[in-house]
């Protein structure tokens, strides 16, 4: 978070030196508020730029074996431009190393799903998951590693999640 804050003041630095070239190159005939408008704007320009690329940075610090099985793009309020653009605010990823089978049924695997989210400070939980792969039911479990069955979901046979876990 500081070095993203850094990063931005830099940007809002650089943009306003640009404005005080263009004063410079214009014999100071450019209007004096050009300065402050650039700063927000490199400011701006660079926060919109970060949101726009945390996707594809985070995907490219996961190792080989996670497999990304979900994205969630959302348009924000106070953020106008993603009612037009979205971006990838969150994604899931399998580590396809930690998928393994009950040793009574070779339909039941049991796997961690990670969830990465853009926020603030960017936040990563996982959770542990059991899916049937004959019925397609889903199922997390709590911390002692028990199915919490009131959370059971049926997913479809084309869903990433299931295509990843099941279809290997």
């Amino acid at each position: 978070m500081f070095w993203n804050f850094l990063a931005t003041v830099f940007c809002g630095l650089g943009a306003a030196g640009i404005a005080l070239g263009i004063r410079a190159i214009t014999a100071k005939r450019a209007p004096k508020w050009l300065i402050p408008v650039f700063a927000g704007l490199g400011m701006l320009g660079y926060l919109v730029y970060g949101e726009y690329t945390w996707f594809e940075h985070k995907k490219s610090l996961l190792p080989e074996e996670a497999v990304v099985v979900n994205t969630e793009k959302e348009g924000i309020y106070f953020r106008p431009w993603t009612f037009f653009a979205p971006y990838v605010t969150a994604f899931s990823a399998v580590d396809m190393n930690g998928i393994s089978e009950s040793p009574s049924n070779e339909n039941i695997k049991q796997f961690i799903l990670y969830r990465f989210e853009q926020t603030v400070a960017d936040s990563v939980s996982h959770r542990a998951h059991v899916i049937n792969c004959e019925s397609r039911e889903l199922v997390p479990l709590d911390s002692d590693g028990k199915p919490t069955v009131d959370n059971l979901k049926v997913i479809d046979a084309n869903d990433a999640l299931y295509q990843t876990v099941c279809g290997r």
